[in-house]
């Protein structure tokens, strides 16, 4: 069986722990918790759906979560060494808030640098000289908050880059910050093998250590977590992220709001199972669906073909 997908979702009081396809985007297995889970609670919930797995004949390859360490454990005590995958776009996104809370501290470094002013009208050419070192300092400001994505944007236009370098103009620690967010990028490209990938990883990890304050801003470029996002370049067959989990969290919740009152634990356990058993007869109902229309198409054809004969 090729990899699955791994997440929870908390609704309200109670979680929900869902197994998806990652080929079909099928949910296969879920349970609702009424705490949060621990460590006994998810290597119960892997030991039955791995009985499910040896029942059908079925053996677990590999499985994508997101990175949080109430998984890595309980999957290697029941599944034993399986290829473990941290959602590209988890890790992608902690990457993406640091590199912006970097550009906020530059803000603030830049606010700090602004002369204190009385109101009023400046006097004498020094006041004035002030005024419009502050009124400088203060569009660099406002342009660093305005095109603050530009840092982090995967691919930018001509344009978008001659507005970065006169923004980050006298301040390389603002450009090594794009380019840092360019190397990431590159790590996940899949043309790129998992050993090449982690050597530019090193390399990577290396330049930022010699900015000490930045090193202190992207620490979670050091986490151990960036390592395993990066598991699914040797095997094409790995997921690189836990969408068709997400995509099932998203179903989930719409159903929630069409249907609000379903919050025991009871009712959401039947309400799941419901919409799962939808999901086992979709295809054959959108075949019969695709058959009628096919059909009233050619019934249209040949009553327009009547009409032009009579």
């Amino acid at each position: 069986m090729r990899p699955e997908r791994r997440r929870n979702l908390y609704d309200g009081s109670f979680c929900v722990l869902f197994i998806v396809d990652n080929r079909r985007f099928k949910r296969l297995y879920y349970e609702v918790l009424d705490h949060d889970p621990t460590h006994k609670d998810m290597i119960r919930f892997f030991r039955r759906f791995r009985q499910i797995l040896h029942t059908r004949g079925l053996t677990l390859k590999g499985v994508t979560t997101d990175g949080s360490p109430l998984y890595p454990e309980p999957l290697a005590k029941v599944f034993g060494a399986i290829e473990h995958q941290i959602c590209q776009f988890h890790v992608l996104k902690e990457l993406i808030k640091s590199i912006l809370k970097a550009v906020a501290q530059a803000r603030k470094k830049l606010k700090a640098r602004q002369i204190p002013r009385p109101r009023g009208r400046p006097s004498g050419a020094k006041a004035k000289q002030q005024v419009r070192k502050n009124q400088r300092l203060q569009q660099k400001i406002a342009d660093l908050f305005t095109y603050r994505g530009l840092f982090v944007k995967h691919t930018l236009t001509p344009k978008e880059k001659t507005v970065l370098r006169r923004m980050t103009r006298g301040q390389p620690q603002l450009r090594a910050l794009r380019t840092i967010m360019d190397e990431v990028y590159r790590l996940f490209d899949r043309r790129c093998r998992l050993d090449t990938a982690l050597e530019k990883l090193a390399a990577l990890r290396r330049r930022v250590g010699r900015f000490a304050s930045l090193s202190k801003t992207l620490n979670k470029l050091f986490a151990p977590n960036l390592e395993k996002a990066l598991t699914f370049l040797d095997d094409s067959l790995l997921p690189a992220t836990s969408n068709a989990a997400e995509r099932a969290n998203r179903r989930h919740r719409k159903m929630q709001k069409n249907i609000y009152r379903v919050r025991t634990r009871e009712h959401i356990r039947q309400r799941i199972a419901v919409d799962m058993q939808r999901d086992v007869h979709r295809e054959s109902q959108h075949q019969t669906a695709d058959t009628l229309h096919r059909i009233r198409a050619k019934k249209r054809i040949i009553t327009h073909e009547k009409r032009k004969i009579a």
